[in-house]
């Protein structure tokens, strides 16, 4: 069950950086997964941990915490994840999973969907933010945002509120019916579903 008092921590992937990272000294603990520390290195921050199989990182670090898993059954992100769980650290800020290969984008959405329901795992980037919900969500200070609805692969019994157009206990599928590009109405949305994965994408 997912809890909201964790001790909250950040991680960077090895896709896109941000154009601007988030105050760090928010978090209890940041990451860089392999060739995300390169990014670190040239904004001259230094993470408190580094890990992955260390296959695009210029220089592996000798100074802070690195933790090579080599294990090719799961990627990096996972990994990861599954290091930080272990220590507590179930509030993830995640950055950098979007942009350059997309195959890799693809793949950390598959891993956001397997935790799911043991992680709050919040992406971020330069154009917005996504999340898998729970059952129930609310958003402030939203007016006039974007606000795109994605199953996977299915969600039923939506409903919204707040939005340009509405769903009224309605069903979604992948492949078949999904709810992109909505606009937020209010300033404060409600979404509620039943049963079914459902990610949510707020544009800034």
């Amino acid at each position: 069950m997912k809890t909201q008092n964790s001790k909250k921590a950040f991680i960077l992937l090895n896709g896109t950086p941000p154009f601007q990272l988030p105050n760090l000294k928010n978090y209890k603990i940041v990451c860089a997964v392999d060739g995300a520390y390169n990014h670190f290195v040239k904004s001259g921050i230094e993470p408190d941990l580094v890990t992955g199989d260390f296959d695009s990182i210029d220089n592996i670090p000798t100074h802070i915490e690195a933790i090579n898993t080599d294990d090719q059954e799961f990627a990096d992100f996972h990994k990861t994840l599954t290091i930080l769980k272990e220590r507590g650290h179930t509030n993830i800020d995640v950055y950098g999973a979007s942009g350059q290969e997309q195959d890799h984008f693809l793949g950390n959405i598959s891993t956001a969907l397997q935790w799911k329901d043991s992680l709050n795992l919040r992406f971020f980037d330069d154009y917005g933010s996504y999340v898998f919900i729970d059952k129930k969500f609310t958003k402030s200070d939203i007016k006039g945002k974007i606000v795109s609805l994605i199953p996977f692969p299915t969600a039923s019994g939506i409903i919204t509120k707040g939005l340009l157009y509405p769903l009224n206990n309605e069903s979604l599928t992948f492949g078949e019916r999904i709810g992109t590009r909505n606009t937020a109405e209010e300033d404060t949305i409600e979404i509620t579903f039943n049963e079914g994965a459902l990610l949510v994408y707020v544009g800034k």
